[in-house]
């Protein structure tokens, strides 16, 4: 059995392995991508094992279907998680690269060169699969990494976080760059949140509630990432085919994440000849509907119920299979809607008319703004960052899928020949 340490111990330990992955070669820390992949999938029968008890545990605590998705790992899921560690090492090493050179006062010059963060922090909800692509990235740029997941997957991170640390010894760097909290109680959290002795960075990945507990209690300096309250916008001169295609995609493929849509915009009008259509669409696909006025107007009289939708509706992350639906006017008061309840994450516009597409990507406030295509593009793997630390939707050092360049920063290399300030 692994040792267990306390949080301060995981902090002491990471800054001193981050000190030698910074000097770490490109190829070596590649070939450690490559054992941690390869050891992933050799221990799948442990890590499936702790899957099992985790899922079980949350089963028996009443947790919702659309956790479980989240929480469940299978062989195809490992699968993944290793094909984007070696994703990883085929991606270009961001650190050591020369970003601007110069010459300034006095004839001194100045090197600006990327650079690993140093010890980075990631609080999490259930997801086992960030486990490895946070240790991946992180590895990749020379970073050493402190998990702390939620309780329902601390069997599974422990198990992912043992075989990642395997392979990374196997590299001969060390161990420490990866660790796994061994304690799911809030205190860890906590103390992980204050511990800024050590740790450089914090990224919270998960719900709202999460995400604003560590921004509102966290001295370390933190990354927000992104609840996703995100909107499929119908203008008025969409396709009606891909207007129903990109809403069922962006709802139904996978709900429980956060670049799925939680909210239906549709311009009045094209709402009578087209709104049902979608709903009756979304009800097959088994999405609960939650109308405004005006939409619960026009679907009854196509002989179709839904639920009115409260203020409340239209602010909620569901990560179910609910949405909510409003009618607006036009482009302008869909992307004014957006802007007042939106989370900055994702949202799409279902449009013919390039002056609103060019007016819906200049005027709604997000780290990503579609024109016809589902908002389950933004992804790491998708943009082909890789894998990805998280979906930043704040506006300072990164935004968007966090790959390989948001998880450096950069330092000045100064060369004199015996000047001095006048």
């Amino acid at each position: 059995m692994a040792e267990v340490l306390s949080v301060y111990e995981m902090g002491r330990r990471a800054k001193a392995a981050s000190l030698a992955l910074a000097q770490a070669a490109s190829a070596q820390k590649n070939a450690a991508l490559s054992a941690m992949a390869q050891s992933l999938l050799a221990a799948e029968a442990e890590i499936l094992a702790a899957n099992r008890a985790d899922l079980a545990a949350a089963e028996q605590k009443g947790v919702r279907r659309s956790m479980l998705d989240r929480l469940a790992l299978s062989a195809a899921r490992l699968q993944d998680m290793a094909a984007g560690l070696l994703a990883l090492r085929e991606l270009p090493d961001p650190i050591g690269e020369e970003m601007r050179r110069w010459r300034a006062a006095e004839d001194i010059e100045i090197i600006q060169k990327r650079v690993p963060l140093g010890v980075v922090g990631i609080i999490y909800e259930a997801r086992p699969n960030v486990t490895a692509d946070a240790a991946g990235i992180s590895l990749k740029c020379g970073n050493a990494v402190i998990l702390r997941g939620g309780s329902d997957a601390l069997r599974s991170n422990l198990a992912v976080g043992e075989a990642l640390r395997r392979g990374v010894m196997a590299a001969g760097l060390p161990a420490d760059a990866v660790q796994v909290v061994a304690d799911g109680a809030r205190e860890s959290a906590n103390q992980l949140m204050h511990l800024k002795e050590f740790v450089d960075v914090l990224v919270p990945r998960g719900g709202a509630g999460l995400i604003q507990a560590v921004l509102r209690e966290a001295t370390v300096p933190v990354i927000e990432t992104g609840a996703g309250n995100c909107h499929i916008y119908i203008e008025k001169t969409a396709n009606a085919d891909w207007a129903e295609q990109i809403l069922l995609n962006a709802k139904v493929q996978r709900p429980s994440v956060c670049n799925a849509a939680e909210t239906m915009l549709i311009d009045r009008e094209i709402a009578a000849a087209l709104l049902p259509r979608l709903v009756l669409a979304l009800q097959k696909a088994g999405v609960a509907v939650r109308g405004c006025a005006e939409t619960c107007a026009v679907l009854a009289k196509a002989g179709i119920a839904v639920t009115p939708a409260t203020e409340a509706d239209f602010a909620t992350e569901y990560n179910d299979l609910i949405i909510a639906c409003k009618v607006v006017g036009d482009y302008k008061e869909a992307a004014a809607h957006i802007n007042r309840y939106g989370t900055r994450h994702s949202e799409c516009i279902v449009t013919e008319d390039a002056a609103a597409a060019a007016y819906f990507q200049a005027a709604v406030d997000a780290a990503a703004v579609y024109v016809n295509a589902s908002t389950r593009f933004t992804d790491g793997m998708q943009f082909g960052f890789g894998a990805e630390i998280g979906i930043s939707t704040q506006k300072l050092h990164a935004r968007g899928p966090m790959g390989l360049i948001a998880m450096t920063t950069y330092k000045y290399l100064i060369n004199g020949q015996g000047q001095v300030r006048p």
